[in-house]
């Protein structure tokens, strides 16, 4: 019985990969040499959310496609990165206390990118995709500070779109990173 609570379950499996997946893309030193995102960790936070958001929103799009497989994924994948956020909070010597009320603060914010993202992403609106990444990533109102990364979000989202799930869970299909 023991054996049967304690077990990791497929769903948890799949999280961690698809994280790593994201979080290697966003770590790319392009993103901070060629497009010039600074190297800090609410920088990197913004990136990191971006990647997660086009692989849940491909996940996702599964399911529509008539597969639970891609909710399950995509789930999986988001609350691995919720855990992330908790565990780094905690690395960065955050108390137990104030964990749950920088944790909410941070859902609010994952949970505005995400909002703010969805719809130009699925729209393939550059313009609209250029002002919330120049805003959030950028900390500028100049959505030229947007525009490449925009673009390359939006050229990811369509080269996901053509893989098939199992590649999109063990080899996505990132757009290139250029200025």
């Amino acid at each position: 019985m023991l054996e049967k609570l304690f077990r990791t379950r497929p769903r948890e499996r799949l999280g961690e990969p698809l994280y790593d997946l994201a979080v290697r893309q966003a770590r790319d030193p392009r993103f901070y040499t060629d497009l010039g995102v600074a190297d800090r960790i609410d920088a990197r936070f913004e990136l990191y959310t971006l990647h997660v958001q086009l692989l849940v929103m491909r996940l996702r799009d599964e399911t529509v496609a008539g597969g639970e497989r891609g909710a399950e994924a995509g789930q999986a994948l988001f609350d691995t990165y919720v855990s992330a956020l908790d565990h780094t909070l905690r690395e960065l010597g955050v108390g137990d206390i104030s964990v749950g009320k920088k944790m909410r603060k941070l859902g609010e914010s994952l949970y505005g990118r995400m909002t703010a993202y969805e719809a130009p992403l699925r729209e393939g609106d550059p313009a609209v995709l250029a002002v919330a990444l120049a805003k959030n990533v950028f900390e500028s109102d100049d959505d030229a500070y947007g525009e490449a990364l925009a673009a390359y979000a939006l050229d990811s989202r369509r080269r996901l779109a053509a893989q098939d799930f199992a590649a999109v869970t063990t080899a996505p299909d990132w757009a290139e990173i250029t200025r």
